[in-house]
């Protein structure tokens, strides 16, 4: 449904993206992740067609991007991290006046507006003015705008961000249900999210793929084990404990009094207790922690790519 093959985009002499080259296929849902400047919002800006690649070629559903850019734009919908909503009109119009820039016949766009208000769960909500809709709800109207057209693909960038709990667990399972009918793209920096929607991860750094995969091979195994500890001392004495003791890769703090050591040997963890206590520390729990996403993101993160620089372009504070 997805294919990028070598694509690069420079904004000057910086390269925001740098000769990536990956597939997803119909039906997938797929966690698009990197650090801030990694080049996420820039690929995605060149998949929808909002800005042309400097090389490399991208398709949407056999359409090349940038030589049929109307057929890839009504395949496409987009959900950019700041949703483009016009405050002064009620949601029902909104929805009217996108899906007449989208094409849908005038037969059919009233229809069209239901039915992606009701996928969406806006209720009576289509008659309210946008400037007046919770942060939740104006997701929801960003989402059905994306929508109208049945769009083969969806590309979601940041879909929960600033909600509030009970809102991202709304956002969730209305994209757990938009995925029985589209290819979904979701880039987000809420890992939880990606390990309970998606079913393959890629992770791009400084511009560059650095690993792609299942859920499933990705937090299989690995060469380092991890243990979760919980330590009744002030933080930065914990983590100077950790970070000292032998074999301890990285180490960080999870929650009040609760931090992970990554060490590079899995039957480490009786020397690893004995080394806290040595410190005067008092050590009230330490368990192996399986391997999880967000192991497989640092170590695929903190890993230099060679030749690359600095990121300085549009995705600069990208998400």
């Amino acid at each position: 449904m997805i294919q990028v093959e070598h694509l690069t985009k420079y904004y000057g002499p910086i390269a925001a993206v740098r000769d990536i080259s990956f597939q997803v296929g119909k039906g997938e849902i797929i966690g698009f992740l990197g650090p801030n400047g990694a080049g996420k919002s820039t690929t995605m800006r060149v998949l929808t067609g909002f800005t042309p690649a400097s090389g490399g070629t991208a398709s949407i559903d056999g359409f090349n991007v940038e030589t049929a850019p109307i057929e890839v734009k009504r395949r496409v919908g987009y959900l950019p991290e700041r949703v483009p909503l016009y405050d002064e009109m009620v949601v029902r119009s909104f929805l009217l006046y996108v899906a007449r820039v989208k094409g849908i016949p005038r037969r059919s766009l009233r229809s069209e507006v239901d039915r992606v208000a009701d996928a969406c769960g806006l209720g009576d909500m289509r008659r309210r003015i946008i400037g007046n809709l919770s942060k939740g709800f104006r997701q929801r109207v960003g989402l059905a705008q994306a929508l109208i057209g049945n769009p083969a693909v969806l590309i979601l960038d940041e879909p929960t961000v600033g909600l509030d709990p009970r809102q991202i667990i709304e956002i969730r399972q209305l994209i757990k249900d938009l995925g029985s009918e589209h290819t979904i793209i979701i880039s987000t920096h809420i890992l939880p999210e990606v390990t309970m929607l998606c079913e393959r991860v890629i992770i791009i750094n400084q511009g560059r793929l650095v690993a792609e995969d299942s859920m499933a091979n990705l937090t299989r195994g690995g060469a380092s084990s991890a243990f979760l500890l919980e330590i009744d001392a002030p933080e930065s004495e914990a983590l100077a404990a950790l970070r000292g003791a032998r074999d301890v890769r990285r180490a960080w703090r999870t929650g009040p009094g609760e931090f992970i050591a990554e060490m590079a040997d899995s039957d480490a963890g009786p020397e690893l207790a004995r080394h806290v206590v040595s410190k005067g520390l008092r050590l009230r729990r330490l368990q192996p922690r399986s391997r999880s996403l967000e192991d497989v993101f640092m170590e695929a993160v903190s890993v230099e790519v060679p030749g690359a620089v600095e990121s300085g372009g549009e995705d600069a504070g990208d998400a």
